[in-house]
């Protein structure tokens, strides 16, 4: 599991998922932080294959948007640009090569809260002095 990263846990926890209390609420702050957050077009590397994409590990792609699927803490989509093609891909299998700050902050935090989510089970909130 990564290691426990104090400064990103705030970000989630005061600007990405603050006031959401249910996994639908953190899922939809999720949804509009890579939204808003993310400058597209940007490019991208595979990291990984998933069985929901037909991306290789270490293909670029050009990422041009996010579709409106339903958001899910499980996994957000982008739209990409692949083989003259457009379609969505798991954020999780992207990591930015040509990219804003921004955009390579938001991406590593979805990252980041993915690996602490699966082995958590669910986001632990941590208290506030």
């Amino acid at each position: 599991m990564t290691e426990r990263d104090e400064e990103r846990d705030e970000r989630i926890e005061m600007e990405i998922i603050v006031d959401a209390y249910t996994q639908d609420e953190q899922a939809m702050g999720w949804h509009i932080y890579l939204e808003e957050t993310m400058d597209v077009p940007f490019e991208a590397r595979c990291i990984e294959k998933q069985d929901v994409s037909p991306l290789e590990e270490g293909e670029t792609v050009r990422v041009i948007g996010k579709p409106s699927s339903e958001p899910s803490l499980r996994q957000q989509f982008v739209t990409i640009e692949w083989m003259d093609r457009e379609f969505g891909v798991p954020l999780s299998q992207l990591e930015p090569v040509d990219a804003s700050d921004a955009t390579a902050q938001a991406v590593s935090d979805w990252h980041y809260w993915l690996d602490r989510y699966h082995h958590q089970r669910r986001w632990k909130r941590t208290p506030h002095a």
